[in-house]
């Protein structure tokens, strides 16, 4: 409550054209106002409200007790008090209004009586009327009338606020508007107090132009102002949206649009270089240049090359393009460059540099033709030999075998590739099985380009045919053996193992065999030599005297129970000579 203040009448006396005028001031009450929502109060000398009020003042709450004279001039009896505002209810919506006290109690909304409890008691007295007060400004007035003993008055007015009465939805804020700092990236939001007396609080929301507004708000606040922090910097619009929430959790539609151009401030990814090779002029002589090629990256519109002599040398700038990709002109013939490349976007934010990638110009000279091939027929297959390339950046000699194809007039050695051998070397073992067979044979020169000496020549290798020895063994082998037997040729000391199965040989003998024996052909007395007899259980043998860099045949039988041997099973191992 706010207490009573006595308020005397004040005169002024001014000369005037020499004339003497005396002006009274108007009573205190015809001049005072309240700030809403802020009650004007007004006491009177009688129960019905009537004449001039005797003191008018300002009351934040309607919540008095007086034992005598509430003011000077009143009685202690028989007097009244009214007090009124006029705010604004915002978006309006259920209000519950509460009245006690003792002798009479009147309020009205807009001149329309919503409690009555007029008359002369001895007890207190109360009541609660729940009201819908719609949106905008309206006007609150409590009459109080104490006719006799103690006055006591006391009246509230609030929002219902609980989700299942409140489905007012608060008005649209106002007074949106949206400020940014370029040098911070910050944006502000701010906006008008909303009226609405349940308000709970401000929801912020925030999109990227071209997208929609999520589902949940960028910030919540009570306040009139929201500074965004995370608003990314990348040259992109953004849009804010104000949206008012109440205590039952209504939310009013948003506010329109406030949009914030963002710097750019993020630079474009950085640069995937794919390649970096030499460019041959139109006619296939000489260098182009030495050209850089990288996947293009999103929002760059420009690129910068860097080169260093070294992978982790010093890289200085040679150049920038639009393009995803660069001609370095400068590059010598046969130098090793390490380039890098940066990409930039229209703001001028530049991108880390990729990682290196090494580069050289080809020297487009291929080799020259191998001479010297000479290709000798052995037990094993076959020893070649040639005359040292005299290129200086050969990497690799390959052996080509084959056979001849096309007429007798024009013939060429038409072969796949057999192996590669070192620049070093100048002779290669061929092992195969020497059956009779025609064959030829050339050996191409590759450089560290990858020229191939065979390919990029007008003339073609010379090819060298020869026919294999034959070492087949004059003996036939017979058919219907029960056995299946495989040779592999011996490496290191270990000689050539043989491995059979059939007859029950092995871990699970059926007892119809009781032995085995090998035998091994001997091209010097034309027949299959014994060289081994095994029990009935063995399956594997390992030939330590067979001779190397030769072609072994082997026969392998089974010794049945009356003594009598199986068909035998054939097979052949070659090996090279032990020095190669």
């Amino acid at each position: 409550m706010k207490s009573a203040r006595r308020t005397t009448a004040t005169a002024a006396v001014l000369a005037t054209a020499g004339t003497l005028v005396t002006l009274t001031a108007a009573p205190a009450s015809a001049t005072v106002a309240c700030a809403s929502p802020v009650f004007k109060r007004q006491f009177y000398a009688n129960t019905s409200l009537s004449g001039t009020p005797k003191k008018t003042d300002c009351d934040t709450a309607i919540d008095q007790s007086w034992s005598g004279a509430p003011v000077s001039g009143l009685p202690k009896d028989n007097f009244g008090v009214r007090w009124t505002v006029t705010r604004d209810f915002g978006s309006g919506g259920p209000f519950a209004l509460d009245a006690t006290g003792l002798d009479g109690i009147r309020v009205y909304v807009d001149d329309v009586r919503k409690i009555d409890l007029w008359k002369n008691v001895s007890t207190t007295v109360k009541k609660t009327a729940d009201v819908t007060i719609p949106s905008g400004r309206h006007t609150l007035r409590i009459d109080y009338a104490n006719w006799t003993g103690a006055a006591k008055v006391k009246v509230t007015y609030a929002p219902r606020t609980s989700a299942d009465v409140d489905k007012v939805k608060p008005l649209v804020p106002t007074g949106t508007s949206v400020s940014y700092d370029k040098a911070t990236g910050k944006a502000k939001v701010t906006w008008a107090k909303n009226k609405e007396m349940d308000l709970a609080g401000y929801r912020v929301y925030r999109r990227l132009k071209g997208t929609s507004f999520p589902a949940a708000p960028l910030a919540t606040t009570a306040l009139t102002s929201y500074t965004d922090s995370t608003l990314p910097v990348t040259g992109e619009t953004y849009y804010y949206e104000l949206r008012a929430y109440d205590k039952a959790g209504n939310e009013s539609t948003g506010t329109a649009d406030q949009p914030v151009a963002t710097v750019d401030r993020v630079a474009p990814g950085v640069p995937v270089i794919t390649s970096a090779t030499g460019e041959v002029r139109p006619g296939g002589t000489g260098t182009g240049g030495l050209k850089v090629v990288w996947d293009q990256v999103a929002g760059a519109t420009a690129y910068r090359v860097f080169r260093a002599a070294s992978e982790n040398g010093t890289y200085t700038a040679l150049g920038r393009t639009e393009l995803p990709s660069y001609l370095d002109t400068s590059a010598a013939e046969s130098t090793v460059y390490y380039y890098r490349v940066s990409a930039v976007d229209a703001a001028g934010n530049e991108s880390a540099r990729s990682a290196p990638q090494r580069g050289r110009i080809w020297d487009n000279d291929p080799p020259p033709l191998v001479t010297g091939l000479d290709v000798t027929p052995t037990e094993y297959g076959f020893e070649l030999k040639w005359d040292k390339s005299p290129a200086t950046d050969l990497r690799y000699y390959t052996v080509h075998r084959g056979e001849l194809v096309g007429d007798e007039d024009e013939q060429v050695c038409y072969g796949g590739l057999v192996d590669y051998v070192s620049p070093e070397e100048t002779s290669y073992t061929y092992t195969t099985l020497p059956d009779g067979d025609e064959v030829c044979f050339f050996i191409d020169a590759v450089d560290d380009e990858g020229n191939s000496a065979n390919k990029w020549s007008d003339d073609l290798a010379k090819a060298v045919v020869v026919t294999e020895l034959d070492m087949t063994p004059s003996v036939v082998t017979p058919e219907g053996s029960p056995l299946d037997l495989s040779v592999l040729e011996a490496e290191g000391d270990e000689g050539n193992r043989l491995t059979w199965s059939g007859l029950g040989g092995g871990a699970e003998p059926d007892g119809s065999v009781q032995g085995f024996r090998v035998y091994r052909w001997n091209p010097a007395t034309s027949s299959y030599e014994r060289i081994a007899d095994l029990a009935g259980t063995a399956s594997q043998y390992v030939d330590t005297g067979a001779r190397r860099g030769t072609t072994s045949y082997y026969w392998v039988t089974g010794v049945l129970a009356d003594g009598t041997e199986t068909p035998p099973a054939d097979g052949w191992a070659v090996t090279a000579p032990a020095s190669v």
